[in-house]
């Protein structure tokens, strides 16, 4: 009978806490008076795109490590994401205004994970939309989540309060002026993912399905689901993939880029509880060689160990009465 994978089921909640999202306080504080600098990047008609860092959370980059983005349409301005922070959300909004004087129609967010919504307070006079689940676990754990950012970024975080989306959305296609705008909802990612598809440009918004160049974050991931969402993706006809996290590409090469990651992760954690290892002895398995381009690599993958170890141990030494 196998006993030594059983000896650590239950993950220190230390442990947890520290590989969550990643170290606390990492980074030194920014001299001078904080700003993100958001500049717009054009991808393509209308749309506009504010590339994030590929690194962790830090009190240097403010938490600033997703991609937002707007869309400029003839009936006015619809942004993807509202980012870490109110600060960021207001510089966002600056920016936004120096690019048009449409007004901002709607927001819509993507999913539950910090930098894609902590800006909202910036938006409170539109339309906040996202998926009924991304809602939820908002509510559910959204002051757990803005309680971390501060511990993570300091002082970037200051004044920002949680604020829910304030619409539910479904899938569905909708126009706005001369733009129609696919809402593609999935679970895999977290419970609830939001791609959005710009069926007037080819652009797709891919919220948290995609990583481009980045290692993949699983805190709220159910690895098989996530494949199946990848599959989705390959299915799309797109001209331009915009991931919440690494480069804009105009291929679809950082879907096979993550769904060869998540495969790896997966088979490899599951091989190594059925082989009886532990979590300490997991969290130091080697890496393939194939995967050593993608940004904060090792660190990701202790905190995937953290996330998804104590139910692969449970699925695969299930306890025998």
């Amino acid at each position: 009978m196998r006993t030594r994978g059983l000896r650590r089921l239950a993950l220190p909640m230390c442990l947890a806490a520290l590989l969550c999202c990643g170290p606390a306080g990492a980074g030194a504080e920014t001299a001078g008076p904080l700003t993100y600098g958001l500049t717009p990047k054009q991808v393509a008609s209308d749309t506009y795109v504010f590339e994030g860092s590929t690194k962790h959370f830090t009190r240097a980059n403010g938490g600033n490590i997703l991609n937002s983005g707007f869309i400029v349409t003839a009936d006015g301005v619809i942004v993807i994401q509202t980012g870490p922070s109110r600060r960021y959300g207001e510089e966002m909004r600056a920016a936004i205004r120096r690019i048009t004087a449409k007004p901002i129609r709607k927001v819509f967010v993507s999913n539950l994970h910090p930098d894609y919504w902590l800006g909202n307070q910036a938006y409170r006079d539109v339309p906040i939309a996202a998926l009924p689940g991304t809602i939820a676990g908002i509510e559910e754990e959204g002051k757990g989540i803005a309680d971390n950012m501060y511990r993570l970024v300091g002082d970037w975080m200051r004044g920002t309060e949680v604020t829910l989306p304030t619409e539910p959305v479904h899938g569905s296609t909708v126009r706005f002026g001369d733009h129609v705008l696919r809402l593609i909802p999935l679970h895999g990612h977290t419970a609830a993912d939001l791609m959005i598809l710009d069926e007037t440009t080819g652009v797709l918004f891919t919220g948290g399905v995609v990583f481009c160049g980045r290692t993949p974050t699983t805190p709220h991931a159910t690895i098989a689901d996530w494949l199946s969402e990848l599959d989705e993706v390959d299915r799309l006809d797109i001209r331009l993939l915009v991931p919440n996290h690494g480069h804009v590409r105009a291929d679809k090469a950082c879907v096979a880029q993550t769904r060869d990651w998540l495969t790896w992760l997966d088979g490899a954690l599951r091989h190594a509880a059925d082989s009886g290892l532990d979590m300490a002895e997991a969290l130091e398995l080697p890496i393939p060689e194939r995967f050593a381009g993608l940004d904060v690599l090792r660190e990701e993958y202790r905190r995937s160990v953290a996330h998804l170890w104590p139910a692969i141990e449970r699925e695969l030494l299930p306890r025998v009465e």
